[in-house]
């Protein structure tokens, strides 16, 4: 996860300052709307196959094999649907003027269709306790990704916009492309493939709901702000946002590393998860101030770094550290959520703080500008954080939901 931090900040720079603040809030409002479709690809199999695996007792390789023979055509059968509803939703997106079709396909592709692909692969290996491999299969595209950005600057690319979006979609490719010759084990074959059947369906329907309302506050923000704002303010706002983001990767290394676990102790009485649970708020409260303050005191780096394009950057940067604790509590509680097996208690508080952050930006939006998003998304971490914390507290007192 530091290697995490370093590609996604080396990216984010490169990417912000070649772009400029107008086409940099473009490409992040049309990349936002990918991604947020792209969670729903794999309908919440993958989230089954790390599930069912962890909790695997003999061969975890017949196990492995029983999901995928349903998480393969799932993803690929929901993907596609995706893809053209990606396509039709940008038809409505003024962003989406600044690339070409092929440019659109690039981002659609790669996301809704490769990553989720790459997903099922990282949950083979984290299913088996492999967290840090599985997270190194995850960062491989990021990692090409920069060095895509690092190339375009380097040579100075004329159509530096158009260079990386097609950049995306070949590391997509070749990324998938590795994991499946390095990964042994290899995926069933298509005659063995299979639709899923009604309790399958109930049972990813809910963890694709998870999946989407997980990564849905994280990107809907810089979706809105697209829509919502001029580009250039987007752009800046979209930096900012995107620093923050960041800087609470060591509370998402936590929860994927006892992600495992909770899922295979599932008596939320027992005292040994009830210490696990509270070493966890603990963590997060205390982690999520530290970085809050050392994020506050390193914003005035942050114009320098980006440029004069994004001036204001500073600012928003800092009104921002005031949701960090709110997003680290959010996050355990969402995670502790799901494995205790209460995943639409998740969904419930998550799409609540979807609304909050919604309905302030577009209340809000032409009084305070760039600023607006930054307050509605305090305001949406932090009721986020204060429900999920209340419904994990009365499921772990027995009170009935």
């Amino acid at each position: 996860m530091a290697l995490r931090l370093v590609v996604q900040a080396g990216t984010l720079l490169l990417v912000a300052r070649m772009l400029g603040a107008e086409y940099f809030g473009a490409f992040s409002s049309i990349a936002a709307i990918a991604v947020m479709l792209g969670c729903l690809s794999t309908f919440g199999t993958h989230l089954v196959l790390l599930r069912d695996v962890s909790r695997s007792d003999g061969d975890s390789t017949l196990t492995q094999s029983a999901v995928l023979n349903t998480a393969l055509p799932t993803t690929l059968l929901c993907g596609c649907i995706l893809f053209f509803a990606f396509l039709t939703i940008l038809g409505g997106v003024s962003a989406a003027s600044i690339l070409p079709i092929g440019g659109l396909v690039a981002i659609g592709v790669s996301e809704i269709l490769l990553l989720p692909l790459l997903a099922l692969r990282a949950a083979e290996l984290h299913g088996r306790g492999s967290v840090a491999a599985s997270q190194m299969l995850l960062m491989l595209p990021l990692m090409l990704r920069l060095l895509v950005a690092l190339f375009i600057s380097i040579f100075s690319v004329s159509d530096a916009l158009s260079a990386y979006v097609y950049g995306y979609l070949a590391v997509s490719v070749i990324v998938l492309a590795t994991s499946m010759l390095a990964i042994r084990t290899p995926w069933p074959s298509v005659m063995a493939w299979r639709l899923p059947n009604r309790e399958m369906l109930v049972t990813s329907g809910g963890f694709a709901a998870i999946n989407l309302s997980r990564l849905a506050p994280l990107e809907l923000d810089k979706a809105l702000a697209g829509r919502l704002l001029a580009l250039e303010a987007a752009g800046i706002y979209a930096a900012a946002s995107r620093i923050v983001a960041a800087a609470v990767l060591p509370i998402t290394a936590m929860n994927l590393s006892v992600l495992p676990r909770l899922f295979r102790e599932e008596d939320s009485q027992s005292p040994q998860k009830r210490r696990l649970l509270a070493v966890m708020y603990t963590v997060a409260l205390v982690l999520g101030m530290f970085l809050a303050v050392g994020l506050w005191l390193a914003a005035p780096v942050f114009p320098w770094l980006f440029g004069s394009d994004y001036q204001g950057v500073e600012s928003i940067v800092k009104l921002l550290c005031l949701a960090i604790p709110g997003m680290t509590l959010r996050a355990v509680s969402g995670n502790v959520l799901m494995a205790l097996g209460k995943p639409w208690l998740r969904i419930a508080f998550e799409a609540c703080g979807m609304i909050v952050l919604t309905t302030m930006a577009i209340v809000l939006i032409g009084k305070s500008g760039a600023n607006a998003m930054a307050i509605a998304l305090i305001c949406s971490e932090w009721s986020m954080a204060v429900g999920g914390a209340a419904f994990v507290g009365l499921h772990i007192c027995r009170i009935r939901l």
